[in-house]
């Protein structure tokens, strides 16, 4: 009686949803190993077209599309491009192609073409290619990712000295996770080395991914769907969850990946629950 209970709830939480955000690690797979990855348990026949819903109990791509509801991969992936980032989970079994993909190097690039940027570049090698069309010499700018062993002592005191150097510093960050989670392991990500940057530039970053608000409103527009019509599903109580929330759309915290205890995931609820109630109160 319970589990109907419950189920009635959730479906009643859900009714009038025309979009679906995914997240990708953590949610779908979880990196890092010599395959690149692994697959977590039932994902790649969640995205499956050709899955046999009744036999697997997943729900497929192929029936979300049969209901209506339009779907969108939303990640903070950067350490490589989308193309090769969609090649690897094609190869791990996954459904999906790169126009379904909303990533922050694309968004960054387009940023940076807009408003005239020169990057000098903080980021993995295998992301490098995204930025070829962009003008790198003289650099008035640093673009930071998830640059993984390119965060040596050096580079990330030559982007220093880069933006120290700057009469007004512009510091774009491919996203501000704190950790992320590989198959051996939590790595650290993005965000640690966007905080030392901005701590000792004394800058603060413009963020080009989750929990980005215009990142979220970037993969809604490309689905068509407003926020209160779409859930976003992911493992990081702050940059799935959280970001998606300040947009206006509902979430849901899967328990892989990098899902924290229910004591951390209190103590951001409590946070963000005090951060709305003072934007509320200072409109009074």
């Amino acid at each position: 009686m319970a589990a109907q209970d419950g189920g009635a709830k959730m479906a009643a939480w859900a009714r009038g949803v025309r979009g679906l955000l995914l997240d990708i690690s953590g949610v779908l797979y979880d990196s890092g190993g010599s395959g690149g990855g692994v697959p977590i348990a039932g994902s790649a026949e969640a995205v499956r077209k050709d899955s046999n819903f009744e036999s697997t109990g997943e729900f497929s791509l192929k029936r979300i599309k049969a209901s209506g509801l339009k779907l969108r991969f939303c990640t903070n992936e950067t350490q490589a491009t989308r193309e090769k980032f969609v090649k690897k989970l094609q190869g791990l079994g996954f459904d999906i192609s790169v126009a379904e993909v909303t990533a922050p190097a694309p968004a960054a690039c387009r940023l940076l073409k807009e408003r005239g940027l020169r990057p000098h570049l903080l980021v993995h090698d295998d992301l490098v290619p995204e930025f070829a069309e962009i003008d790198k010499t003289n650099p008035n700018c640093v673009v930071v990712g998830d640059a993984a062993e390119n965060f040596s002592y050096a580079n990330v005191n030559e982007a220093f000295r880069v933006l120290i150097g700057l009469e007004k510093p512009v510091l774009i960050s491919l996203g501000r996770g704190r950790y992320y989670k590989e198959t051996d392991g939590l790595k650290l990500d993005v965000g640690a080395y966007m905080k030392a940057l901005e701590y000792a530039c004394d800058v603060e970053a413009e963020v080009v991914g989750k929990p980005a608000k215009a990142f979220f409103e970037s993969a809604l527009a490309e689905m068509g769907v407003p926020p209160q019509e779409a859930i976003m599903i992911g493992d990081d109580i702050v940059s799935d969850v959280g970001g998606a929330q300040q947009c206006g759309m509902r979430a849901v915290q899967v328990r892989t990946g990098k899902y924290s205890s229910p004591a951390l995931i209190s103590s951001y609820i409590t946070n963000l629950g005090r951060k709305q109630f003072a934007s509320r109160r200072s409109r009074w």
